[in-house]
């Protein structure tokens, strides 16, 4: 049973923020009564190995619903395969100043300027640890925002080893519009020092804790054909075992003329799904299989999730859609892959 299409005009009436927490609340209060088994996605087995990890399913909760492992459980209850939580940065942070979440309805979309506000990773891992969920679950891991763009890799390093034991994977956010300065970690020597820093971290983890936990790097769809080519390049050169495609996009083309449009931060939601399906192909192209692509951008139905496949994705992640949609676009999608 979906009462989703009834609370949403009411949820749709409240500030987007203040909407996000009483969902989420609302959805935990449904998990401890046991009422959110009702909206559980009825087609949920269709078992694929990505990473050395197996999954029950490939479609998969993006980053970002749940920045500090909060709603772990809940969240699992609609039928994903694997969930992902953060991104969350070594130290506790607010983010930036609100208003900093827009809905644009008429284009099925969502603008975040958030700046990875988060409790810090020691609160996730808390949470992880109270969780009795057994399914594969990420840790997105981000730098602070005051942490200068120098010293990035030292949060990641932090996140990674304080994150490796608990994670099925850790993914490393270097993509993200809302952090100044933090996309420019994709380019030239800045991603070749990170990715090295982080397989000699990984590989020495492995050794300690006797446990391979895969890395992912998630990235931009504003990147041009030339730059998607170079980050491929590097994934394989590192082994690194995953690219996450896409995050948000500073482009406003597909929403010119909204009210909101003009506002800084990243586009989410179907005005993404074209770009991120084009970084999607340019990565299959480039990778040739070497390594796993996990889709996410502009899935709002069955039919979108097929495409991303399509373009040589392994796995998918949702979202934005969930916000438009709710429950019912796990059961479309699952239904879709599922055959």
């Amino acid at each position: 049973m979906n009462i989703y299409p009834l609370l949403r005009p009411l949820l749709f009436s409240l500030d987007p923020e203040t909407a996000h927490h009483l969902t989420l609340k609302l959805l935990k209060l449904s998990h401890q009564t046991g009422f959110s088994a009702l909206s559980r996605a009825q087609s949920t087995e269709k078992p694929v190995s990505v990473m050395g990890l197996n999954f029950k399913n490939p479609l998969g909760l993006a980053a970002g619903l749940d920045k500090n492992g909060d709603y772990i459980d809940a969240l699992a209850d609609l039928g994903f395969g694997f969930i992902e939580i953060g991104t969350v940065t070594p130290r506790p942070q607010p983010g930036n100043p609100k208003p900093r979440l827009f809905r644009l309805p008429e284009h099925q979309a969502i603008i975040n300027r958030m700046g990875f506000n988060n409790l810090g990773i020691d609160h996730l891992l808390e949470q992880v640890s109270r969780s009795p969920y057994q399914g594969i679950l990420g840790i997105n891991i981000g730098k602070n925002a005051d942490t200068p763009i120098e010293n990035a890799t030292e949060d990641y390093l932090i996140g990674l080893r304080k994150s490796y034991v608990p994670a099925s994977y850790v993914t490393i956010n270097i993509s993200s519009p809302n952090t100044k300065n933090l996309r420019q970690l994709q380019q030239g020597d800045e991603i070749k020092h990170l990715l090295e820093a982080l397989k000699q971290d990984q590989l020495k983890l492995q050794a300690e804790h006797g446990k391979y936990t895969p890395i992912a790097v998630k990235i931009a769809p504003d990147l041009s054909d030339e730059e998607i080519g170079h980050i491929a390049g590097l994934l394989i050169e590192f082994g690194l075992d995953g690219v996450i495609a896409t995050n948000t996009t500073i482009a406003r083309d597909k929403v010119q003329g909204h009210v909101h449009a003009n506002e800084a931060g990243g586009l989410s939601g179907a005005p993404v799904k074209d770009s991120s399906t084009r970084v999607v192909k340019g990565l299959a192209a480039a990778l040739n299989g070497k390594l796993p692509i996990i889709a996410a951008g502009g899935i709002l139905s069955g039919g979108d999730a097929q495409e991303k496949f399509a373009a040589g994705a392994s796995l998918v992640q949702i979202y934005s859609g969930l916000i438009y949609r709710g429950p019912e676009l796990l059961e479309d999608i699952l239904k879709a892959i599922c055959k």
